[in-house]
């Protein structure tokens, strides 16, 4: 860390180092801008030895690692580690990458881990590092000396083990709680209720003075705190001893709100009490979302006050919340210009023109309203401080409240990063298009479909073997939306009813009758599945293509386990654990006829190389592994 005394030493013998590490004081310090920001460092000259290989290592300074995380000082670990891989990979440090977890296959573990044969690893490649870094349990350590050929729990146990017997260290529980500042020199926020008195120092509001009222008519300006220059507000009685006194100005941070709000949710008519015996009734929180800011501090506090309020007997409540989805910040470009005094002025990106060269290239980039040059500082976290945020209204003018949604939906998995993009705004406004002109095209088959279901006709029998095999298709994308929807997966959800259109809209066939209702049924499907993330279209077209009601009221789309019924069945044919080919069979294949037709494989025959089959492994409906 910038902050180190072992920075401090190195950087007396170094000007440029004592310029990156002023650099470093000056930057971000919250996790959200670290994980962000460009991962920058410069070598101290200083050595430390390893403390089990006895390898020699180089110090480096390092923009992203705090002096407020363990000791300041971290061992990088690039081939397993975003930030570390990040850092070592930009072309000034170029540092080597020591691979020291290896896996094996995670989709054979994942089925059917006595499949393995000796050669089932995979090897390490530079740009899969996010694979051996978020699953480090399945896998088990090389390069690693003594310690190679544990698995992850081992290898920790084992090291601590070894460090603790050279004197060197031992486990410890690291907690990262820290003191609370919770006032703001600012007007909004919840009042602090204290009185400073001359003579009796710091008193509390009494009760019966409680709540202290902000002033409604105050307008900050930029020049400070307006309260300390509201005399009405300020000046007061002490409670105590009458003296003239003053009210504390300073306010609560709005954290202090938020790590308890969810509890007043349950009784917010309530006006006697904080809360009521209906808190018992509501909580814990089922799923708390947050954003990776909050990641740490937000949820710390909030069980934090939990507890509190448990130890003063106002809850029983233990927890706070059952499921925590820690969702990703939005990106945007920032633009910005300096003045000779050195102040940055941030710019909107949608008042900047992007200059491009021939081949498409940005190559620079002018402020719309006087054509000047702008400099580009990179993308980062939208934010009111950097001007790159996105107007929502914006969006909903030109595009429409339901397109804003399916964008910021289907861009990534809500736990990860999104670069905003304006043209991936407009493939989900085309794709709504497309959904709303397929809608009202088939109107008369979704009624055609409605009046044989309330009929109770048996418009099953009728379907040709093609119609047949797309819905089969259309129930299978649904079994998997579903079960994403349950996993908050809902860019999945959102390609999932893209995939649906695509099939509706290739129905094959020319029975009118059969037609129309596998379209009526896959119309039905796929506006309940987009309703929660397109609820103003998916109501609009459910109701002009004649279903009944509202479609917040219609049922859930279940799957219909008959149509995944297949006659023949494809299983991934493996010969020694290594994927060579597929196997079709019949959906109720006996094992002995899958083998003989796994022994007869052209596959089989040219990589067992004459070799006898030791075994054959059959993982129903999955695979088949010949072992040779």
């Amino acid at each position: 860390a910038a902050e180190h005394a072992l920075a401090a030493r190195a950087a007396q013998d170094n000007p440029a180092l004592a310029v990156f590490i002023e650099e470093c004081r000056q930057g971000a310090v919250m996790e959200a801008e670290l994980a962000t920001q460009e991962k920058k460092g410069m070598a101290t000259g200083l050595f430390v030895m390893h403390p089990l290989s006895g390898e020699k290592l180089p110090v480096w300074v390092a923009n992203y690692v705090l002096m407020g995380y363990g000791e300041g000082a971290v061992m990088a670990v690039p081939a397993h580690d975003k930030r570390d891989f990040e850092f070592a990979t930009n072309p000034i440090h170029d540092l080597p990458i020591k691979q020291v977890i290896q896996h094996r296959h995670k989709h054979i573990f994942e089925r059917k881990p006595e499949l393995y044969g000796e050669d089932d690893y995979t090897p390490f490649a530079a740009g899969k590092w996010k694979e051996w870094y978020d699953d480090k349990s399945i896998g088990e350590t090389v390069n690693s000396g003594d310690f190679s050929g544990l698995d992850f729990q081992e290898a920790v146990d084992a090291i601590a083990s070894a460090l603790e017997k050279k004197g060197l260290g031992k486990k410890r529980v690291q907690w990262r709680l820290r003191d609370w500042g919770i006032s703001r020199q600012r007007y909004w926020g919840c009042p602090i209720p204290l009185i400073h008195c001359p003579h009796c120092g710091d008193v509390p509001v009494p009760d019966e003075q409680l709540p202290v009222v902000l002033p409604e008519h105050l307008v900050p300006d930029g020049s400070g705190n307006p309260l300390l220059k509201t005399p009405s507000f300020v000046d007061c009685a002490c409670p105590k001893c009458g003296a003239q006194a003053q009210r504390e100005t300073d306010t609560m941070d709005t954290f202090v709100d938020s790590s308890w709000y969810y509890l007043r949710f349950a009784c917010a008519d309530q006006h006697d009490a904080m809360i009521d015996k209906r808190v018992s009734y509501w909580l814990p929180v089922d799923q708390y979302i947050g954003g990776i800011e909050h990641a740490i501090l937000h949820l710390l506090y909030s069980r934090f006050w939990t507890k509190v309020m448990r130890d003063i007997g106002l809850i029983e409540l233990d927890e706070p919340f059952r499921n925590l989805l820690t969702q990703g910040m939005v990106l945007n470009d920032i633009f910005f210009r300096k003045t000779e005094g050195g102040r940055i002025t941030y710019f909107n990106p949608a008042d900047v023109e992007l200059l491009s060269n021939e081949r498409g290239q940005r190559i620079g980039a002018t402020l719309r309203a006087d054509s000047a040059a702008v400099e580009s500082g990179g993308i980062g976290t939208m934010s009111k401080s950097r001007n790159n945020g996105v107007d929502p209204q914006f969006l909903v003018e030109k595009y429409g409240a339901d397109t804003a949604r399916l964008f910021m939906m289907f861009a990534s998995p809500p736990e990860q990063t999104l670069e905003w993009s304006d043209n991936a705004v407009q493939g989900a406004f085309r794709f709504l298009n497309r959904l709303w002109t397929f809608a009202y095209e088939n109107a008369d088959n979704c009624k055609t479909y409605l009046h044989d279901e309330a009929q109770q006709n048996d418009w099953l029998s009728d379907l040709a073997p093609e119609l047949v095999s797309l819905r089969r298709n259309l129930h299978a994308i649904l079994q998997q939306a579903n079960y994403d929807f349950a996993k908050f997966q809902f860019n999945t959800v959102v390609s999932a009813a893209m995939k649906m259109l695509n099939l509706l809209e290739d129905v094959p066939g020319s029975s009118v009758k059969p037609r129309a209702n596998v379209i009526g049924e896959g119309v039905s499907l796929l506006l309940r599945l987009l309703s929660p993330i397109t609820p103003h279209i998916a109501s609009a077209l459910w109701t002009e293509t004649g279903f009944a009601g509202d479609i917040i009221d219609a049922p859930w789309p279940e799957v219909d386990e008959a149509a995944l019924v297949q006659d023949e069945i494809e299983l991934v044919l493996q010969v020694n654990g290594k994927l060579r080919g597929n196997l079709r069979v019949a959906a109720g294949a006996e094992r002995a006829v899958i083998e003989q037709l796994a022994r007869a494989h052209e596959q089989v025959e040219k990589f067992s190389e004459g070799r006898p089959v030791k075994k054959i492994v059959v993982v129903p409906g999955r695979l088949v592994n010949v072992v040779v």
